[in-house]
């Protein structure tokens, strides 16, 4: 098994996917413990002092007026986790708990909370022994962190609450403890709270939505290329002297890209000449570069974010272990990571669209440059790709509905105590959605742009975009003919695109893109 180690420093993000997606193990480093073990040592002399500490020896939120006597604190951990695991709705997916799980993890390791070391070992277990806890999709409003859904999480470290297992069995948390050979703790002062105070849904989902998108984006410029090769456009507008007068730097790549596939094209060639009478190429062609790199450039500043998210100890009240203090924040609030999911939402959005008015192209004669209608085989008898455009305009409007943001709205909570709150969690949510639709509409350009291309024969393609019309015919999605049931063929398409099999057909032929 792979195994992570978390240390005091910032999981990567390659560990955070390891973990979620890949079913890596993790294991605490020393010197993550040595951090944990010093931290405890402060709120253990805080807990014993007659003076009230918000977190230690205190209720929460608007609650936090009220000292606790020390023989009810062991109570009180275990209260505001129970109380507190109260989402509602559909199972969230298993690589997001996984996520949000490491995350928090991180934090714990950062000696800033004050967790006990076996608190933080036995995380870290339910995470090698892939045990996930049951977390809906309702409950976090994104700020004093991911409240439900990291308190389905700390409820299981109590042996409470169903889980499911590495095979997918749905059962309770004390039973696949006891299997595992693990034992629940039984919380003590500032534990729970450490445990439920963090941003690490929010950003779990950030860092696989930024993971997804960096080669979803790469697609959206195989499919661009094809489909500027197939309607019969030009290169030329994507020329490096171009580019580098709008000095935008996602611009550039996804320009140059674009010129790396289509080299050698024999498309392209055919009407090079002084015989071609096209002035210039509609904006879905011309543009690809400008709208795909403003959302590589979005992307990055999403990533950016997110690294230092990553760095950060998330959690109120801190332990300042140096210092011997405890410190009431606010730095559980959401913002941060909220607005850039809501950006990465309209990215996909955006990135969709020109994608669907590229493929909508093909579909008319009066724009596709000889093509027959809808591309089909005896157009009348034959339907075609008509419908699938149909699916396409059916996704890109969903995803203009999801590129709303969440994070503009705001529900007092906790009787006004908590009276702005991130939605960083619902961004988060929609988010995943928005990528998943963004996939599914490069799959359906991707088939369209490669029939059309077969359409032009004998002119042949460049060797990059020849190489996913060949991955295509290989995996089952036919070329032009009669008309044939397509929602397999779509779907097949889609998971040669989130499988990376796109990207990797082109890399085996012009290296990687950029």
């Amino acid at each position: 098994m792979e195994m992570v180690t978390v240390g005091t420093g910032a999981v990567s993000f390659e560990d955070v996917v390891a973990v979620a997606r890949g079913g890596a193990g993790v294991v605490l480093s020393d010197e993550a413990l040595a951090a944990i073990d010093k931290a405890r040592a402060v709120v253990e002399d805080l807990a014993s002092s007659p003076t009230p500490h918000y977190g230690v020896s205190t209720g929460f939120g608007a609650l936090a007026t009220r000292h606790i006597a020390p023989e009810l604190r062991t109570q009180l951990q275990r209260s505001l986790v129970r109380s507190h695991a109260a989402g509602s709705g559909p199972e969230v997916e298993r690589e997001v708990v996984r996520a949000l799980m490491l995350l928090r993890l991180s934090t714990l390791a950062t000696g800033h909370t004050g967790v006990r070391r076996e608190t933080a070992e036995l995380l870290a277990a339910l995470l090698t022994h892939q045990i996930t806890p049951v977390v809906h999709e309702y409950g976090s409003l994104g700020c004093s962190g991911d409240l439900a859904p990291l308190a389905h999480c700390a409820l299981a470290l109590m042996g409470e609450g169903p889980v499911r297992t590495a095979d997918g069995e749905l059962t309770d948390a004390a039973t696949a403890l006891a299997a595992a050979g693990l034992a629940p703790v039984e919380l003590q002062e500032k534990e729970g709270l450490a445990l439920i105070n963090g941003t690490d849904g929010m950003l779990g989902m950030l860092v696989l939505a930024i993971h997804d998108l960096t080669d979803l984006l790469r697609v959206a410029d195989v499919a661009a290329a094809m489909s500027v090769e197939a309607q019969l456009g030009t290169d030329r507008v994507f020329a490096p002297e171009l580019q580098a007068i709008r000095p935008h730097p996602g611009q550039a790549l996804s320009a140059a890209n674009l010129t790396a596939l289509l080299r050698d094209s024999g498309v392209v060639a055919s009407h090079r000449g002084p015989d071609c009478n096209r002035v210039q190429d509609a904006y879905s062609l011309r543009c690809s570069p400008q709208v795909h790199g403003a959302a590589r450039d979005t992307v990055a500043h999403a990533a950016t974010v997110a690294a230092r998210e990553l760095a950060s100890a998330v959690d109120n009240p801190v332990v300042l272990a140096d210092d011997g203090r405890v410190e009431s924040n606010g730095n559980f609030h959401g913002a941060p990571v909220a607005y850039v999911l809501d950006f990465l939402a309209i990215v996909a959005a955006d990135v969709a669209s020109i994608a669907e008015r590229r493929t909508d192209r093909f579909l008319d004669k009066a724009r596709n440059h000889g093509l027959p209608p809808f591309l089909a085989d005896d157009p009348g008898v034959d339907s075609g790709l008509m419908i699938a455009q149909y699916t396409q305009a059916a996704v890109v409007s969903e995803l203009k509905r999801l590129a709303a943001p969440a994070s503009v709205d705001s529900i007092p909570s906790s009787a006004m105590q908590e009276d702005h709150v991130s939605m960083g969690w619902s961004a988060a949510r929609k988010l995943r959605r928005s990528v998943d639709g963004l996939a599914r509409v490069l799959a359906i350009e991707l088939m369209t742009a490669a029939r059309a291309l077969d359409l032009r024969a004998p002119l042949a393609p460049s060797p990059a975009t020849a190489a996913v019309v060949s991955l295509l015919r290989e995996r089952g999605v036919g070329g032009p003919g009669p008309d044939r049931f397509l929602a397999p063929e779509i779907d097949t398409a889609h998971q040669l695109v989130t499988g990376r099999a796109v990207t990797a057909a082109v890399a085996a032929v012009i290296g990687d893109l950029a």
